[in-house]
Protein backbone atom coordinates (compact mmCIF):
# COMPACT_ATOMS: atom_id res chain seq x y z
CA UNK A 1 0.00 0.00 0.00
CA UNK A 2 0.83 3.40 -1.19
CA UNK A 3 2.42 5.88 2.10
CA UNK A 4 0.31 9.05 2.12
CA UNK A 5 2.57 12.04 2.32
CA UNK A 6 1.67 14.35 5.61
CA UNK A 7 2.20 17.42 3.56
CA UNK A 8 1.91 18.52 -0.15
CA UNK A 9 3.14 21.56 -2.13
CA UNK A 10 1.32 22.36 -4.64
CA UNK A 11 3.20 24.78 -7.39
CA UNK A 12 0.18 27.11 -8.99
CA UNK A 13 -2.80 28.66 -8.22
CA UNK A 14 -4.47 28.14 -12.02
CA UNK A 15 -7.21 25.46 -12.37
CA UNK A 16 -4.74 22.49 -11.92
CA UNK A 17 -2.99 23.68 -9.27
CA UNK A 18 -6.56 24.46 -7.64
CA UNK A 19 -8.24 20.99 -8.71
CA UNK A 20 -4.96 19.43 -7.26
CA UNK A 21 -5.35 20.89 -4.08
CA UNK A 22 -9.01 20.02 -3.69
CA UNK A 23 -8.29 16.06 -4.25
CA UNK A 24 -5.71 16.21 -1.67
CA UNK A 25 -7.11 17.79 1.39
CA UNK A 26 -10.42 16.06 0.37
CA UNK A 27 -7.90 12.69 1.19
CA UNK A 28 -6.85 14.70 4.35
CA UNK A 29 -3.33 15.49 3.46
CA UNK A 30 -2.50 19.26 4.90
CA UNK A 31 -1.65 20.72 1.30
CA UNK A 32 0.24 24.49 0.98
CA UNK A 33 -0.24 26.21 -2.45
CA UNK A 34 2.44 28.57 -3.75
CA UNK A 35 1.85 31.03 -6.27
CA UNK A 36 3.72 33.87 -8.17
CA UNK A 37 0.52 36.05 -8.43
CA UNK A 38 -1.49 37.78 -6.35
CA UNK A 39 -4.43 35.74 -6.30
CA UNK A 40 -6.17 32.30 -7.84
CA UNK A 41 -7.00 32.20 -11.09
CA UNK A 42 -3.40 31.52 -13.35
CA UNK A 43 -3.24 32.95 -16.68
CA UNK A 44 -7.39 34.25 -16.14
CA UNK A 45 -6.42 36.41 -13.18
CA UNK A 46 -4.10 38.53 -15.50
CA UNK A 47 -4.76 42.47 -16.58
CA UNK A 48 -7.76 44.57 -14.84
CA UNK A 49 -8.69 42.63 -11.18
CA UNK A 50 -12.67 42.02 -12.63
CA UNK A 51 -11.89 40.76 -16.04
CA UNK A 52 -10.22 36.94 -16.95
CA UNK A 53 -8.17 37.18 -18.68
CA UNK A 54 -8.16 33.33 -20.49
CA UNK A 55 -10.80 31.77 -22.17
CA UNK A 56 -14.35 33.24 -21.92
CA UNK A 57 -16.48 30.52 -23.24
CA UNK A 58 -16.07 26.91 -21.77
CA UNK A 59 -16.57 23.52 -23.01
CA UNK A 60 -17.01 20.12 -21.41
CA UNK A 61 -19.73 21.32 -18.93
CA UNK A 62 -20.27 18.58 -17.28
CA UNK A 63 -16.69 18.31 -16.00
CA UNK A 64 -17.73 21.40 -14.15
CA UNK A 65 -20.69 20.05 -12.77
CA UNK A 66 -19.43 16.63 -11.82
CA UNK A 67 -16.45 19.14 -9.94
CA UNK A 68 -19.04 21.17 -8.21
CA UNK A 69 -21.02 17.82 -6.73
CA UNK A 70 -17.25 16.23 -5.60
CA UNK A 71 -16.75 19.04 -3.87
CA UNK A 72 -20.60 19.58 -2.11
CA UNK A 73 -20.65 22.87 -3.93
CA UNK A 74 -23.85 24.27 -5.62
CA UNK A 75 -24.20 23.20 -9.56
CA UNK A 76 -22.01 26.20 -11.34
CA UNK A 77 -24.42 28.40 -13.34
CA UNK A 78 -23.62 27.44 -16.82
CA UNK A 79 -25.42 28.37 -20.05
CA UNK A 80 -25.31 27.17 -23.42
CA UNK A 81 -24.79 29.77 -25.83
CA UNK A 82 -26.93 30.08 -28.42
CA UNK A 83 -25.67 30.54 -31.28
CA UNK A 84 -22.41 29.33 -30.48
CA UNK A 85 -20.26 31.40 -31.93
CA UNK A 86 -20.66 34.07 -34.72
CA UNK A 87 -18.27 34.61 -37.97
CA UNK A 88 -17.49 37.08 -39.79
CA UNK A 89 -15.34 37.50 -43.02
CA UNK A 90 -15.05 39.72 -45.41
CA UNK A 91 -15.84 38.30 -48.79
CA UNK A 92 -12.34 36.68 -49.60
CA UNK A 93 -11.18 33.94 -47.42
CA UNK A 94 -14.38 33.40 -45.28
CA UNK A 95 -17.24 34.41 -47.66
CA UNK A 96 -20.75 34.63 -45.89
CA UNK A 97 -20.75 38.32 -44.27
CA UNK A 98 -22.05 36.08 -41.36
CA UNK A 99 -21.91 32.49 -40.32
CA UNK A 100 -23.64 31.93 -36.80
CA UNK A 101 -23.03 28.24 -35.87
CA UNK A 102 -25.96 27.13 -33.94
CA UNK A 103 -27.23 24.55 -31.14
CA UNK A 104 -28.15 22.32 -34.44
CA UNK A 105 -26.97 20.86 -37.53
CA UNK A 106 -29.38 22.04 -39.74
CA UNK A 107 -29.87 25.58 -38.46
CA UNK A 108 -26.08 25.95 -39.49
CA UNK A 109 -25.85 24.11 -42.63
CA UNK A 110 -29.31 26.34 -43.84
CA UNK A 111 -26.50 29.29 -44.14
CA UNK A 112 -24.64 26.98 -46.37
CA UNK A 113 -24.61 26.70 -50.23
CA UNK A 114 -25.47 22.57 -50.84
CA UNK A 115 -21.74 21.86 -51.75
CA UNK A 116 -20.67 23.50 -48.68
CA UNK A 117 -23.23 22.06 -46.52
CA UNK A 118 -21.90 18.90 -47.39
CA UNK A 119 -18.38 19.25 -46.69
CA UNK A 120 -19.30 21.06 -43.41
CA UNK A 121 -21.86 17.67 -42.60
CA UNK A 122 -18.21 15.64 -43.73
CA UNK A 123 -15.62 17.66 -41.88
CA UNK A 124 -18.01 17.55 -38.68
CA UNK A 125 -18.22 13.67 -39.14
CA UNK A 126 -14.73 12.90 -39.21
CA UNK A 127 -14.10 15.75 -36.51
CA UNK A 128 -16.40 13.51 -33.98
CA UNK A 129 -14.98 10.32 -34.97
CA UNK A 130 -11.31 11.20 -34.26
CA UNK A 131 -12.61 12.65 -31.24
CA UNK A 132 -15.02 9.64 -29.90
CA UNK A 133 -11.78 7.07 -30.61
CA UNK A 134 -9.23 9.45 -28.69
CA UNK A 135 -11.10 9.94 -25.58
CA UNK A 136 -10.38 6.65 -24.07
CA UNK A 137 -6.81 7.00 -24.84
CA UNK A 138 -5.86 10.28 -24.56
CA UNK A 139 -8.48 12.51 -22.48
CA UNK A 140 -10.45 10.42 -19.61
CA UNK A 141 -7.87 8.33 -18.49
CA UNK A 142 -4.04 8.16 -17.06
CA UNK A 143 -1.40 9.21 -19.22
CA UNK A 144 -0.98 6.48 -22.04
CA UNK A 145 1.50 3.69 -21.84
CA UNK A 146 3.11 2.04 -24.77
CA UNK A 147 0.51 -0.91 -24.47
CA UNK A 148 -2.20 1.76 -24.85
CA UNK A 149 -0.74 3.92 -27.44
CA UNK A 150 -0.18 0.39 -29.61
CA UNK A 151 -4.10 -0.68 -29.16
CA UNK A 152 -4.98 2.87 -30.08
CA UNK A 153 -3.02 2.76 -33.56
CA UNK A 154 -3.91 -1.13 -34.05
CA UNK A 155 -7.93 -0.48 -33.32
CA UNK A 156 -8.52 3.16 -34.40
CA UNK A 157 -5.11 5.28 -35.45
CA UNK A 158 -5.46 4.79 -39.11
CA UNK A 159 -9.07 6.96 -38.56
CA UNK A 160 -6.92 9.89 -37.58
CA UNK A 161 -4.87 10.13 -40.71
CA UNK A 162 -1.67 9.76 -38.92
CA UNK A 163 0.31 10.50 -42.14
CA UNK A 164 -1.81 13.57 -43.28
CA UNK A 165 -1.56 17.11 -42.31
CA UNK A 166 -4.36 18.93 -40.80
CA UNK A 167 -4.17 21.42 -43.71
CA UNK A 168 -4.89 18.77 -46.85
CA UNK A 169 -7.38 16.97 -44.52
CA UNK A 170 -10.02 19.86 -44.45
CA UNK A 171 -8.97 21.15 -47.95
CA UNK A 172 -11.77 22.23 -49.83
CA UNK A 173 -10.78 25.11 -51.93
CA UNK A 174 -13.55 27.14 -50.61
CA UNK A 175 -13.83 29.74 -47.97
CA UNK A 176 -14.06 26.96 -44.77
CA UNK A 177 -10.85 26.10 -44.69
CA UNK A 178 -9.01 28.44 -42.21
CA UNK A 179 -13.05 27.97 -40.52
CA UNK A 180 -11.45 24.30 -39.69
CA UNK A 181 -7.97 25.19 -39.16
CA UNK A 182 -8.38 27.39 -36.35
CA UNK A 183 -9.51 24.65 -34.06
CA UNK A 184 -5.67 23.34 -33.95
CA UNK A 185 -4.45 27.26 -32.13
CA UNK A 186 -6.69 25.88 -29.16
CA UNK A 187 -4.04 23.37 -28.33
CA UNK A 188 -1.36 26.09 -29.25
CA UNK A 189 -0.42 24.68 -32.84
CA UNK A 190 0.39 26.91 -36.04
CA UNK A 191 -2.91 25.03 -38.25
CA UNK A 192 -0.34 24.86 -41.12
CA UNK A 193 1.81 22.51 -39.65
CA UNK A 194 -0.73 20.75 -37.23
CA UNK A 195 -1.45 16.47 -37.39
CA UNK A 196 -4.52 15.91 -38.78
CA UNK A 197 -5.79 14.27 -35.51
CA UNK A 198 -5.99 17.69 -33.95
CA UNK A 199 -9.05 17.71 -36.33
CA UNK A 200 -10.84 16.34 -33.14
CA UNK A 201 -10.75 19.71 -31.16
CA UNK A 202 -13.71 20.57 -33.36
CA UNK A 203 -15.91 18.31 -32.35
CA UNK A 204 -16.13 19.37 -28.69
CA UNK A 205 -16.93 23.09 -30.16
CA UNK A 206 -19.29 22.42 -32.66
CA UNK A 207 -20.74 19.42 -31.80
CA UNK A 208 -21.52 19.93 -28.07
CA UNK A 209 -21.03 23.44 -28.20
CA UNK A 210 -20.06 26.13 -25.67
CA UNK A 211 -21.26 27.44 -22.73
CA UNK A 212 -21.56 31.00 -20.73
CA UNK A 213 -20.29 30.64 -16.79
CA UNK A 214 -22.18 33.14 -14.69
CA UNK A 215 -19.60 35.04 -13.05
CA UNK A 216 -16.74 33.91 -16.06
CA UNK A 217 -13.86 32.00 -14.99
CA UNK A 218 -12.61 34.20 -12.06
CA UNK A 219 -15.68 33.41 -10.05
CA UNK A 220 -15.05 30.02 -10.59
CA UNK A 221 -11.20 30.56 -9.47
CA UNK A 222 -12.41 32.59 -6.21
CA UNK A 223 -14.92 29.67 -5.59
CA UNK A 224 -12.98 26.90 -5.70
CA UNK A 225 -10.02 28.91 -3.70
CA UNK A 226 -12.57 29.39 -1.13
CA UNK A 227 -13.42 25.79 -0.68
CA UNK A 228 -9.87 24.99 -0.81
CA UNK A 229 -9.31 27.17 2.13
CA UNK A 230 -12.58 26.04 4.34
CA UNK A 231 -11.02 22.32 4.06
CA UNK A 232 -7.45 23.91 5.31
CA UNK A 233 -5.17 24.61 2.74
CA UNK A 234 -2.46 26.91 2.64
CA UNK A 235 -2.10 29.77 -0.19
CA UNK A 236 0.94 31.69 -0.04
CA UNK A 237 0.43 34.45 -3.03
CA UNK A 238 3.51 36.97 -4.19
CA UNK A 239 5.81 33.56 -4.05
CA UNK A 240 7.93 33.22 -6.87
CA UNK A 241 9.56 29.91 -7.12
CA UNK A 242 13.20 29.84 -8.24
CA UNK A 243 14.23 26.50 -8.03
CA UNK A 244 13.92 23.19 -6.45
CA UNK A 245 15.93 21.23 -4.00
CA UNK A 246 16.22 17.77 -4.77
CA UNK A 247 18.74 14.17 -3.45
CA UNK A 248 18.08 10.95 -4.22
CA UNK A 249 15.59 11.48 -7.28
CA UNK A 250 12.91 13.48 -4.15
CA UNK A 251 12.19 17.01 -4.66
CA UNK A 252 13.00 17.89 -0.76
CA UNK A 253 12.11 21.68 -1.00
CA UNK A 254 11.86 25.08 -3.06
CA UNK A 255 13.66 28.19 -2.65
CA UNK A 256 11.35 31.27 -3.22
CA UNK A 257 11.22 34.62 -3.08
CA UNK A 258 9.70 34.57 0.39
CA UNK A 259 12.07 31.89 1.56
CA UNK A 260 12.51 28.40 1.41
CA UNK A 261 9.61 25.49 1.75
CA UNK A 262 9.16 21.62 2.38
CA UNK A 263 6.93 19.04 1.68
CA UNK A 264 7.15 15.57 1.37
CA UNK A 265 5.60 15.76 -2.08
CA UNK A 266 5.12 18.12 -4.66
CA UNK A 267 2.80 19.23 -7.77
CA UNK A 268 3.80 21.21 -9.51
CA UNK A 269 0.86 22.91 -11.93
CA UNK A 270 4.00 25.61 -13.59
CA UNK A 271 4.75 25.13 -17.05
CA UNK A 272 6.48 21.73 -17.57
CA UNK A 273 9.40 23.46 -18.95
CA UNK A 274 9.70 26.19 -15.91
CA UNK A 275 9.27 23.02 -13.53
CA UNK A 276 12.21 21.34 -15.43
CA UNK A 277 14.60 24.72 -14.93
CA UNK A 278 13.61 24.48 -11.37
CA UNK A 279 15.17 20.76 -10.90
CA UNK A 280 17.99 22.24 -12.94
CA UNK A 281 16.88 20.21 -16.38
CA UNK A 282 15.86 21.14 -19.56
CA UNK A 283 13.49 19.87 -22.17
CA UNK A 284 14.51 18.91 -25.93
CA UNK A 285 14.83 21.69 -27.78
CA UNK A 286 11.43 21.71 -29.43
CA UNK A 287 9.81 25.16 -30.65
CA UNK A 288 6.87 26.40 -28.33
CA UNK A 289 3.17 26.95 -29.30
CA UNK A 290 1.60 30.43 -29.78
CA UNK A 291 1.41 33.02 -27.76
CA UNK A 292 -1.70 35.56 -26.87
CA UNK A 293 -2.01 38.67 -26.97
CA UNK A 294 -5.17 40.29 -25.12
CA UNK A 295 -7.20 43.41 -25.23
CA UNK A 296 -9.46 43.42 -21.94
CA UNK A 297 -11.80 46.62 -22.98
CA UNK A 298 -14.10 48.73 -20.64
CA UNK A 299 -17.79 49.84 -22.18
CA UNK A 300 -20.03 52.76 -21.59
CA UNK A 301 -22.97 50.79 -22.79
CA UNK A 302 -24.19 47.21 -22.17
CA UNK A 303 -23.78 45.38 -25.59
CA UNK A 304 -25.02 41.92 -23.92
CA UNK A 305 -23.25 38.78 -24.36
CA UNK A 306 -22.06 37.66 -27.41
CA UNK A 307 -18.85 35.23 -28.84
CA UNK A 308 -17.71 36.69 -32.29
CA UNK A 309 -14.35 35.61 -34.76
CA UNK A 310 -13.35 37.85 -37.29
CA UNK A 311 -11.29 36.71 -39.68
CA UNK A 312 -8.46 38.93 -41.64
CA UNK A 313 -7.85 39.18 -45.46
CA UNK A 314 -5.30 36.61 -45.75
CA UNK A 315 -5.35 33.67 -43.09
CA UNK A 316 -1.89 32.36 -44.15
CA UNK A 317 -0.17 35.46 -43.99
CA UNK A 318 -1.11 35.91 -40.56
CA UNK A 319 0.53 32.34 -39.50
CA UNK A 320 3.93 33.24 -42.27
CA UNK A 321 4.04 36.44 -39.55
CA UNK A 322 3.87 34.36 -36.71
CA UNK A 323 6.43 32.09 -37.77
CA UNK A 324 8.39 34.38 -38.65
CA UNK A 325 8.43 36.26 -35.00
CA UNK A 326 6.38 38.78 -35.57
CA UNK A 327 3.17 40.33 -34.35
CA UNK A 328 0.73 39.63 -37.19
CA UNK A 329 -0.77 43.23 -38.53
CA UNK A 330 -3.62 41.61 -39.89
CA UNK A 331 -4.52 38.69 -37.57
CA UNK A 332 -7.81 36.98 -36.87
CA UNK A 333 -9.75 38.64 -34.02
CA UNK A 334 -11.27 36.45 -31.47
CA UNK A 335 -13.83 39.18 -29.64
CA UNK A 336 -16.03 38.19 -26.64
CA UNK A 337 -18.93 41.20 -25.02
CA UNK A 338 -20.16 40.71 -21.83
CA UNK A 339 -21.87 43.36 -20.91
CA UNK A 340 -19.95 46.25 -20.29
CA UNK A 341 -17.13 44.22 -20.71
CA UNK A 342 -15.50 42.68 -24.05
CA UNK A 343 -12.17 40.93 -24.02
CA UNK A 344 -10.34 40.33 -27.50
CA UNK A 345 -7.15 37.46 -27.92
CA UNK A 346 -5.60 37.38 -31.21
CA UNK A 347 -2.56 34.96 -31.80
CA UNK A 348 1.21 35.57 -31.35
CA UNK A 349 4.19 34.14 -31.56
CA UNK A 350 5.90 33.07 -28.37
CA UNK A 351 8.39 35.79 -27.58
CA UNK A 352 7.76 38.34 -24.78
CA UNK A 353 10.46 40.54 -26.42
CA UNK A 354 8.77 40.93 -29.31
CA UNK A 355 7.52 44.62 -28.68
CA UNK A 356 8.70 47.54 -25.66
CA UNK A 357 5.38 49.41 -26.11
CA UNK A 358 1.86 46.73 -26.18
CA UNK A 359 0.12 49.83 -26.26
CA UNK A 360 0.95 50.79 -30.01
CA UNK A 361 0.06 47.11 -31.45
CA UNK A 362 -2.87 47.07 -28.85
CA UNK A 363 -3.87 50.49 -30.59
CA UNK A 364 -3.68 48.93 -33.97
CA UNK A 365 -5.64 46.11 -32.92
CA UNK A 366 -8.45 48.14 -31.35
CA UNK A 367 -8.60 50.46 -34.79
CA UNK A 368 -8.87 46.86 -36.45
CA UNK A 369 -11.70 45.74 -34.33
CA UNK A 370 -13.60 49.23 -34.36
CA UNK A 371 -13.77 48.99 -38.26
CA UNK A 372 -14.87 45.69 -38.75
CA UNK A 373 -17.69 47.08 -36.43
CA UNK A 374 -18.35 49.97 -38.22
CA UNK A 375 -21.02 48.12 -40.52
CA UNK A 376 -22.45 45.54 -38.21
CA UNK A 377 -25.63 46.31 -35.85
CA UNK A 378 -24.69 48.11 -32.77
CA UNK A 379 -21.76 49.73 -34.27
CA UNK A 380 -18.24 50.40 -33.06
CA UNK A 381 -17.45 49.70 -29.54
CA UNK A 382 -18.20 52.36 -27.15
CA UNK A 383 -14.37 52.06 -25.37
CA UNK A 384 -13.81 53.59 -21.81
CA UNK A 385 -10.64 52.15 -20.89
CA UNK A 386 -8.58 49.21 -22.25
CA UNK A 387 -5.48 47.38 -21.18
CA UNK A 388 -3.12 45.44 -23.79
CA UNK A 389 -1.64 41.67 -22.89
CA UNK A 390 0.92 41.02 -24.52
CA UNK A 391 3.12 37.20 -24.46
CA UNK A 392 5.50 39.05 -21.90
CA UNK A 393 2.41 39.28 -19.62
CA UNK A 394 1.41 35.78 -20.47
CA UNK A 395 5.17 34.86 -19.75
CA UNK A 396 4.40 35.11 -16.00
CA UNK A 397 2.63 32.27 -16.26
CA UNK A 398 3.81 30.27 -19.24
CA UNK A 399 7.52 29.71 -20.54
CA UNK A 400 8.04 32.19 -23.50
CA UNK A 401 4.57 33.44 -22.97
CA UNK A 402 3.47 29.89 -24.71
CA UNK A 403 -0.27 29.00 -23.55
CA UNK A 404 -0.05 25.75 -23.95
CA UNK A 405 4.01 24.59 -23.54
CA UNK A 406 5.63 22.72 -26.79
CA UNK A 407 4.19 23.17 -30.02
CA UNK A 408 1.73 20.26 -30.91
CA UNK A 409 3.54 19.49 -34.26
CA UNK A 410 3.49 16.04 -35.71
CA UNK A 411 2.14 13.36 -34.28
CA UNK A 412 4.56 13.07 -31.30
CA UNK A 413 4.12 16.70 -30.96
CA UNK A 414 0.90 16.32 -30.36
CA UNK A 415 1.09 13.41 -27.61
CA UNK A 416 1.29 15.25 -24.16
CA UNK A 417 3.90 14.42 -21.87
CA UNK A 418 2.78 12.83 -18.70
CA UNK A 419 2.68 13.43 -15.02
CA UNK A 420 5.63 11.99 -13.60
CA UNK A 421 9.35 13.38 -14.37
CA UNK A 422 11.99 10.59 -13.95
CA UNK A 423 14.02 12.93 -11.62
CA UNK A 424 11.30 13.33 -9.33
CA UNK A 425 9.33 10.07 -8.25
CA UNK A 426 7.68 12.19 -5.71
CA UNK A 427 6.59 15.12 -7.72
CA UNK A 428 3.81 15.43 -9.76
CA UNK A 429 3.07 17.52 -13.47
CA UNK A 430 0.03 18.49 -14.01
CA UNK A 431 -1.75 20.96 -16.16
CA UNK A 432 -1.92 22.43 -19.84
CA UNK A 433 1.05 21.76 -20.68
CA UNK A 434 1.14 17.88 -19.80
CA UNK A 435 -1.82 14.97 -20.20
CA UNK A 436 -4.54 15.50 -20.99
CA UNK A 437 -4.12 19.34 -22.74
CA UNK A 438 -4.47 22.37 -22.56
CA UNK A 439 -7.71 24.35 -22.02
CA UNK A 440 -10.05 24.69 -18.92
CA UNK A 441 -11.62 21.52 -18.21
CA UNK A 442 -8.34 19.30 -19.20
CA UNK A 443 -6.75 21.44 -17.26
CA UNK A 444 -8.62 20.65 -14.16
CA UNK A 445 -9.26 16.94 -14.74
CA UNK A 446 -4.67 16.97 -15.46
CA UNK A 447 -4.65 18.45 -11.86
CA UNK A 448 -6.96 16.20 -10.15
CA UNK A 449 -6.08 13.13 -11.51
CA UNK A 450 -2.44 13.36 -11.31
CA UNK A 451 -2.34 14.48 -7.62
CA UNK A 452 -4.45 11.70 -7.15
CA UNK A 453 -2.16 9.65 -8.53
CA UNK A 454 0.36 10.62 -6.09
CA UNK A 455 -1.79 9.08 -3.08
CA UNK A 456 -2.66 5.86 -5.20
CA UNK A 457 -6.09 6.94 -5.62
CA UNK A 458 -8.01 5.58 -8.84
CA UNK A 459 -8.85 7.74 -11.91
CA UNK A 460 -11.73 10.11 -11.86
CA UNK A 461 -13.11 11.37 -15.14
CA UNK A 462 -15.23 13.89 -13.79
CA UNK A 463 -18.27 12.62 -15.79
CA UNK A 464 -16.13 13.86 -18.66
CA UNK A 465 -17.30 10.82 -21.16
CA UNK A 466 -21.14 12.03 -20.38
CA UNK A 467 -22.45 14.17 -23.00
CA UNK A 468 -24.55 16.73 -21.72
CA UNK A 469 -28.26 16.18 -22.35
CA UNK A 470 -29.57 18.10 -25.83
CA UNK A 471 -26.41 19.08 -27.20
CA UNK A 472 -24.90 16.84 -29.35
CA UNK A 473 -25.97 18.34 -32.88
CA UNK A 474 -25.35 14.98 -35.01
CA UNK A 475 -28.39 13.30 -36.04
CA UNK A 476 -27.49 9.57 -36.01
CA UNK A 477 -24.73 7.37 -34.86
CA UNK A 478 -22.02 6.32 -36.61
Amino acid sequence: MRRQPGHVAVIGAGFAGLAAALRLARAGVRVTVLDALEGPGGKAALGFPEFSSGPTVVTMPQVFRALHARLNLPAPALEAARPTTTYHGDGRVFAPEALHVAGSLDSTLAQLSLAEGRRYAALLASSRRMYLDAQDTFLFAPPPGPARLARYALTRGRRAAPQVPLRRLVRSGSFMTPFWLRFATYLGADPYRAPAVLHNIAWVELGYGVWHLRGGLLELARTLHARATALGVRFEFGTHVTSLSTHGGQVLGAHTSQGAFAADAWVSAADRALTLSWLGKSEKPTPRGVSGFALQLRLSEDRGRSHHIYWPAEYAREWQDIRAGRLPRDPTLYLHLDGTRAFMLVNAPPDPGLTDDPREYGELLLARLQDRLRTSEGGPLPVQEWRALSPAEYARTAKAGALYGRAPHGLSGSLRPGWQLPHARNLAQVGGTVHPGGGVPLSILSGWNGAGQLLGLPFDDLDGRRVPQGTEVWPFGL
